[in-house]
């Protein structure tokens, strides 16, 4: 067993993992560590761990020591110094009349770079501003292009669920969502419903997925035939179901009539539904799906296909 240690150097960013070399860290506390960036200020999460020596990647980095005043200090100054640095490069981007959106601006601890994280519709051609940017901080310049995900992480904001976004408070890294998870959810197939503050499918969607695709596979589709075991073998055909409740509403023969009853799921005798393999090509398509649902959801294909960069 290895003694490993998590820290994150941004907000809900990516933890790493570094050997505690006998500090006594605990969660929340600053500490200084060396990156393939330089040396960096971070936060440990979780605190001190052991894990398996066949779950790190060798070789792990030390942590060089627990942040001091003196780091806390260099810290706080140089996030002051960051928004001085996004007004620079705000003027630098419109004196070159260039079409990019700036986000953000970051140094590194030891002063050696500075980052500017930006977004744009296509490929930008910043050289000339890297020139004068160099010229103004005297150090290295990185300017790093970014998807509207990342934008919407940094920035931030307040989600339809009218708390801050998953992804600005703790959600580290971004999980693939497809149409096909709102589809199992049986949401609304709208864009505006299902799409987040960055105008991406809601990341929220994958967080239900394998609870819904657990209790879709022992519902009936609807539209299918069904036997109620419960009334002597009553045939009927499906028109709705309640996933959560594990209900399903049948238009039973009852004599000359139909009549629409409901029933638990185990009162009834059906095929059961085939369940998706991850990463698979999807369930059968529900019957009777309304057309102008279907053309929303290849409108809604297009747009992710267009983007998949940003994801």
């Amino acid at each position: 067993m290895i003694k490993i240690v998590g820290v994150r150097f941004r907000n809900a960013g990516k933890v790493y993992y570094f050997d505690p070399k006998g500090y006594k860290i605990g969660a929340g506390d600053h500490v200084i560590v060396e990156t393939a960036r330089g040396v960096e200020y971070g936060t440990v999460i979780g605190g001190i761990r052991e894990v398996p020596d066949d779950k790190v990647i060798q070789p792990l980095k030390a942590v060089i020591r627990v942040a001091t005043q003196e780091d806390d200090a260099r810290a706080q100054k140089n996030r002051a110094r960051e928004k001085e640095a996004m007004r620079i490069c705000s003027e630098k981007i419109r004196r070159h009349g260039l079409d990019m959106k700036l986000i953000d601006a970051e140094y590194t601890f030891d002063n050696n770079k500075v980052l500017f994280y930006f977004t744009a519709d296509g490929r930008i051609d910043f050289r000339e501003l890297v020139k004068d940017l160099a010229a103004v901080f005297k150090m290295r310049i990185e300017l790093r292009q970014i998807g509207v995900r990342d934008e919407t992480k940094i920035l931030g904001g307040i989600g339809i669920c009218g708390r801050v976004l998953c992804c600005n408070s703790f959600l580290s890294e971004f999980a693939p969502v497809s149409i096909k998870m709102a589809k199992e959810q049986n949401l609304s197939l709208n864009p505006t419903k299902i799409s987040g503050v960055c105008g991406r499918l809601m990341c929220c969607l994958k967080n239900e997925e394998d609870t819904y695709e657990y209790l879709n596979s022992k519902l009936p589709n609807i539209g299918d035939t069904v036997t109620v075991t419960a009334e002597g073998d009553l045939k009927g055909e499906v028109q709705s179901v309640n996933v959560l409740r594990q209900k399903v509403r049948v238009l039973v023969d009852v004599g000359d009539e139909k009549e629409l009853r409901e029933y638990e799921v185990n009162e009834l005798k059906f095929r059961p539904r085939r369940r998706r393999e991850k990463g698979g090509k999807g369930d059968r398509p529900e019957k009777g799906a309304a057309e102008q649902e279907l053309k929303q959801l290849e409108a809604f294909e297009k747009k992710e296909g267009k983007s998949k960069l940003d994801d």
